[in-house]
């Protein structure tokens, strides 16, 4: 699979302007990163245009979410955790990474589900993920699944020292012939408690089906980046990077998907790029 490591993007690319904060823009599992980039020495590719000008705070507000950070967060963070945040900050893709906010909603979502069995769709360096295995008790277990490994690999020491890397069992694949093997031999009293997706949005809806197999009745399923960069509601400007536009048209099928879905229980949260909470109930 092509992609480009953390530290050897070639000069010619452009990182993307974007401050260290939730705004995922690119596809995990349909697309390579390296489509992601305008380089000398590849085809043009997607425009993303100037993303300073995009609100990455659905708050609209720095002052008010450096106070939440500052306060709630923070102070909170597992050292390793902080630790990993830093070290993607320094990515040329660290805007993919799940806010801090964002993980410690989650950790008190597992911890509050007593989850034992956790699955998740995109990973990158792995914040969500340290964030999921620090929260589950001590035999509990993850399974991931990401088509870049080498991605999860920056934040596999933090994993070790954090000494949780035993709850993790790591697939490097494309998401959807996994789940549909999983499909085919997972048993009843073996349903995942806990499914978090952070991956390629037109796919929502795929995953959609199938998670709501493999996740037991009053187990949870959160997706992730379902408000957009908050481009879902008003007017859309139509000088936005066409890649953007394009995720927010399957941001929206997928949004009413599953505002009409009478399988779960929703809550539509307004933290990191937006997150939609789903209890499966039947």
């Amino acid at each position: 699979m092509s992609s480009i490591s953390c530290f050897n993007l070639p000069q010619s690319c452009s990182p993307l302007p974007v401050k260290p904060h939730k705004m995922l823009l690119a596809d995990k599992f349909s697309k390579p990163i390296s489509q992601r980039y305008q380089c000398a020495t590849s085809a043009p590719v997607a425009d993303l245009g100037d993303l300073e000008k995009i609100g990455k705070n659905l708050l609209r507000s720095d002052a008010l979410h450096e106070y939440i950070l500052q306060t709630y967060v923070y102070p909170r963070e597992h050292e390793q955790l902080k630790a990993l945040r830093e070290l993607t900050k320094k990515h040329p893709l660290g805007f993919m990474s799940v806010p801090p906010e964002e993980g410690q909603l989650m950790s008190i979502l597992l911890k509050i589900m007593n989850a034992k069995k956790t699955l998740e769709l995109g990973v990158f360096t792995g914040y969500s993920l340290l964030t999921a295995a620090l929260a589950l008790p001590e035999d509990g277990k993850i399974t991931a699944i990401d088509v870049n490994k080498s991605e999860y690999e920056l934040g596999l020491p933090f994993i070790r020292k954090a000494g949780v890397e035993e709850k993790i069992t790591f697939i490097e694949s494309e998401a959807l012939p996994i789940l549909d093997k999983m499909l085919k031999e997972i048993k009843e009293d073996e349903l995942y408690d806990f499914a978090f997706v952070d991956a390629d949005k037109d796919n929502y809806p795929e995953y959609h089906e199938r998670l709501l197999k493999l996740v037991r009745v009053g187990g949870i399923i959160v997706y992730d980046n379902t408000l957009w960069l908050g481009t879902v509601a008003g007017p859309v400007d139509p000088s936005l990077p066409k890649l953007i536009l394009e995720v927010r048209d399957a941001i929206l099928k997928f949004n009413k998907v599953l505002a009409a879905d009478p399988r779960i229980e929703i809550s539509q949260v307004c933290i990191g790029d937006g997150i939609s909470i789903c209890r499966r109930v039947c």
